[in-house]
This record gives C-alpha cells, structure tokens and sequence, in this order.
C-alpha cells in the first residue's frame, strides 16, 4: 500500500488530486470548529469536554463522528442529511417505476436523480437544523440553554438554523467537488475524516488507562482492545473483499476452446453488497423519534420511547439488529436483479454449469443472493453491536468512538481509495506504452 502512494505522489497529477483532496479535508474540519451564531462558547467547552455532568458519549457517538460531530459548529449536521437523501433516492430508485426510468436513461436521468437527491438533502438539513436549534435551548433536557444571554430570542434561533442548513449545503459542495476533481467518493471521505478525527480522543482514554490506578489491569484492557482492533480489521477486510464467483460458460467460446483451454467466466457477487448503508439507514430511523422529542421536551411517553429507542438500551439494541437485518435484505433484492441477469446470459449464449437457462437460472441466482444476504446481515450485525458491548464491559471506552462501524467505514474508504489509486497509475503505464 505504502508503495502504492509512492508511485501515486511521483504522478504530478495524481499528486495535485491528492493535495486538493487534503485541502478541502482541512476546510471542513476547520468548519467543524465555527461555533453558531449566539452559542456560549463557555457552555460549549463544558458539554464538549464532559464536564458539569455532561457525558462525553453524548457528543461522540459513532452516528454523530458520521454526522459531523461538532455539537454547536456551523458544521453540527455534517453530511448526515445528504446521505440519509442518497439512501432514500437509491431505494426509490427501485420501488418507483419513475426513478427506475431515469436511471435507466443514463448521464441524464442520473443529473435528474442528482438534483432530486439535492433537494430532499435541503428539506432534511431544514427539519434537522431546526430540531438540533431547538434542542440547544433545553439541552439533553438539562434545562441549559447552550446561546448566550440576551441572544435567546426567535431571530437567533432562526438565524442559527439557517446557518447550519448553509453548513450542511456548503458539506454537500465540497463532496461534489471531491468526487468531481479529486479520487473516489466526496462523501465517503468527509465520513472517513470525520472518524479519524475523534482518534486522539480513542488514544487519550486507552493512555488514562494505562497510567490510572491500576495500571496493570488496565494494561491488560487495553491489550484486549488491541487484539480486539486488529481482529476486527482482518475481519473487515475479508468480508469486505469476499465475494461469490457463480461460474459461466459461453456456449460458442466452450466450441471455439475445444483445441485450447477454456476462458473462466463468472459472475462476482460481493458479500459485502449493501456495504455500511444499512447500518447507517438503522442508525437514522433510531435517531428519529429522538429528533422529534426535542420540539417536545416535556412529552414524558415520548422520552419513555426515546429511551427504550436508544441502542444502549437492550430493546433498542435488538430492534438495532432486527433493521439491520431488514434493510439488509431489503437493499441487496433491489440491488441485485436475477431475472434481468438470467435474460442477460440467455441472450450471449451463456449458461451456469448444471443449470438450465431461463427461470432455473434467475432462482439459482435469488438463492444465491438471499445466501449471501444473511451471511452480510450477520456481519453487519456483529459489527455494528461491538461498541455496545465493548463499552457495556469496558466503560472507560465510552464516547470515544470506538466500534466496528466506524471501523468498517473507515477500512472501507481506505480500501477503494488505494484501488482507485491503482486503476490510475494502471491507465498512466497502459498511455505511456502506447
């Protein structure tokens, strides 16, 4: 990998893509740090820094390290609304005959499922910048009201709120830019800067425990912990990477390879197929009634579902799983169609070995895809429980971040990055051969 990045930053344009990449990182972190306007930046240390009985999970959550992770910042939202508007648009891409027409209209329909997606990005920031606007004048239902005296009034909160949607418009900007002029998906790496950020604060609670009160058996967790990290990457990297190879023949080139060897064909599935969206889709519908708590601070049933709502809470964190696995499941039967692939092999000669063409083929395919699907819902699962339970029996660790979903996130951006980086130092020696 590292020789990788070497060859890349010796390519003057892959290197001015790099440094690009990394300047639009730095703005947005630099973003992350803007208070809004009227907040009390002495209140905003205090709840940041987990002080006056404020807890620190509160502010670094996975969802929220996803979301942005600057609780108060112009930035407060981050990319959260955007993504949640891509998610939406991808599935009604396939349940919609509307949407499934645009995007079988190619560069076109895309633009137009584009600047859909824009839009419903905007409606979401509005509603959510309202509701957080709205929560920092009762914070965590504390009764602290996080801006200033004598700026508590209806003109600031609105004030505030459009900050944040401007914020969050600004997020979406430099994602497009990404994707547009640098290397691999905007989005994905604001995601992947927002993670790496909350690290020193990771390294900061493993060194408390090292060199608290006892340090022996903090070394101990803490070792734990490592051994536990670095399993979990493997882990990550080998369902992320594991896919399933359906083989195919072609019956001309079986004839035409009658004097020689004959070419492998087949179809790759991947088992990681609905890669993180489904954890973060869960993420959002838990998140949801807790947003529409803070317009009713003092609904006490709502609070009640809040609370149960909460993957914490043993009942939120089986409901957690149980949407994990249906989105799963949801999104891999529209991400894969079998009947269009069965067709599509018909109509070149090609056949699965044992397998007759026609319908045998489409359910040979749905089982296989409903296969794989339980196995990737099963390790979506396991991932996204680990910080639950990791911070249930280690409750030094809480709020730092720690977990299989960031991880997974973060191996893998960090993986299509250094492919992406791959195919471009391939296409620079094939243009330099010829």
């Amino acid at each position: 990998m590292f020789k990788i990045f070497a060859n890349a930053w010796r390519v003057e344009d892959i290197r001015k893509k790099l440094l690009f990449i990394l300047l639009l990182l730095l703005i947005f972190r630099f973003g992350s740090a803007i208070p809004l306007p009227g907040i009390d930046l002495q209140w905003l240390d205090i709840v940041r820094g987990g002080g006056e009985g404020f807890d620190r999970d509160f502010a670094m959550t996975v969802f929220s390290m996803i979301a942005g992770g600057g609780i108060g910042s112009l930035f407060a939202m981050g990319i959260a609304p955007y993504i949640t508007a891509s998610i939406i648009m991808q599935l009604l891409s396939y349940a919609l005959p509307y949407f499934s027409e645009l995007k079988n209209e190619g560069e076109e329909g895309n633009k137009k499922i584009q600047q859909y997606t824009r839009w419903l990005a905007v409606a979401l920031a509005a509603l959510q910048a309202a509701a957080t606007v709205f929560s920092y004048t009762n914070f965590n239902q504390s009764g602290v009201n996080l801006f200033r005296e004598g700026h508590q009034n209806l003109f600031v909160y609105a004030l505030a709120t459009l900050a944040m949607m401007s914020g969050t418009i600004f997020i979406m900007w430099l994602a497009e830019l990404i994707t547009e002029k640098g290397i691999g998906q905007g989005a994905s790496f604001l995601i992947f800067a927002n993670i790496l950020a909350a690290l020193p604060n990771g390294a900061l609670a493993l060194w408390i425990m090292v060199t608290g009160e006892s340090p022996v058996m903090g070394s101990l967790q803490v070792a734990l912990i490592l051994v536990v990290f670095a399993a979990l990457i493997a882990f990550v990297v080998m369902v992320h990477e594991g896919e399933r190879r359906i083989p195919v023949q072609y019956a001309k080139r079986a004839v035409a390879a009658g004097r020689g060897t004959m070419p492998q064909n087949f179809i790759p599935i991947k088992v990681n197929l609905a890669g993180v969206l489904s954890i973060i889709f869960a993420m959002s519908l838990l998140q949801f009634p807790q947003q529409i708590a803070q317009f009713f601070p003092g609904a006490g049933p709502l609070n009640t579902v809040t609370r149960y709502l909460d993957w914490n809470h043993p009942v939120g964190a089986i409901l957690y799983v149980v949407l994990i696995f249906m989105f799963t499941h949801f999104y891999t039967s529209f991400a894969v169609n079998p009947r269009d692939m069965a067709e599509n092999l018909k109509k070149n000669g090609g056949f699965i070995p044992g397998i007759r063409p026609g319908q045998p083929t489409s359910e040979f395919i749905q089982t296989t895809v409903n296969r794989l699907s339980w196995i990737g819902a099963c390790f979506y699962a396991l991932i996204a429980i680990t910080p639950i339970l990791v911070e249930r029996f280690i409750p030094e660790l809480t709020g730092i971040g720690f977990g299989g979903t960031s991880l997974l996130i973060v191996t893998g951006v960090a993986l299509e990055f250094v492919k992406q980086l791959e195919s471009q130092l391939l296409m620079r020696h094939y243009k330099g051969f010829l």
